[in-house]
């Protein structure tokens, strides 16, 4: 049992669980634990807030954005009157690394925008139903990297800015464009206040033409040629046609 609480690994990925063990909680040294292609929904994941050591989780392809409607359904269904579970408990505030693609979120989770959340560095959200990123995104200060492909984002938040550790973020095939009337879709901030040098638009209804028409694309541009780093392919229109 002792060999055991000292355990800071734990994968239980594809086991088909549809809640997490309260008893997860003995595993006080625990830093990373991988949940990912379970069958999750909100509210099964509370015991992970008093894991204070987690650095990593990994919980793709669950159902912890399970449209409530759902949820309501079945409360009435068992004649309960309780609110609707939150998608996901208050974090652990060391958490590094977050992924969570594929799990019928519309929105982002309140509790992955909170204050406390200053250690995350990565985020991914990938594969969701997210149309929006809310301005408190700002709060994650130490984020250096937001995956976001494969949702329904029409455009960022000027808080973007203040994201003074974001070097990549991936938004390929979303809802992006670039008209006269919404000629701003990503906002200057994002490319004059932060250090970001990656930038994915591949499938956004856009072309390369009017991504150079964005007011800072230009200071973003002048900043990836000096990095002149390898692995950035398609260096000037970020995956655009």
């Amino acid at each position: 049992k002792n060999r055991i609480s000292k355990m800071t690994t734990l994968d239980l990925s594809k086991n088909n669980l549809a809640i997490l063990n309260p008893k997860i909680t003995n595993l006080m040294l625990l830093k990373s634990l991988n949940v990912d292609d379970n069958q999750l929904t909100p509210g099964t994941m509370n015991p992970i807030t008093k894991l204070s050591k987690l650095k990593r989780l990994s919980a793709n392809n669950n159902l912890l954005g399970r449209p409530q409607q759902q949820q309501q359904q079945q409360q009435q269904q068992n004649h309960s009157s309780t609110n609707v579970s939150e998608a996901l408990p208050v974090l652990p505030k060391g958490l590094k690394i977050l992924l969570l693609s594929n799990n019928f979120f519309s929105s982002i989770p309140p509790t992955i925008l909170d204050k406390s959340m200053t250690s995350l560095e990565t985020l991914d959200l990938s594969s969701n139903h997210l149309a929006v990123v809310p301005e408190q995104i700002s709060n994650l200060s130490a984020l250096c990297e937001l995956i976001l492909d494969d949702n329904s984002i029409v455009s960022l938040p000027s808080s973007m800015g203040q994201l003074k550790r974001l070097k990549t973020l991936s938004l390929k095939r979303n809802q992006l464009t670039a008209n006269p009337k919404t000629p701003q879709t990503l906002p200057k901030e994002l490319f004059e206040d932060t250090p970001l040098i990656d930038l994915n638009l591949h499938g956004n209804p856009m072309t390369s033409t009017q991504l150079n028409t964005m007011e800072g694309y230009d200071t973003f541009l002048e900043r990836r040629r000096q990095v002149k780093v390898k692995f950035l392919a398609n260096l000037d229109a970020c995956g655009l046609e």
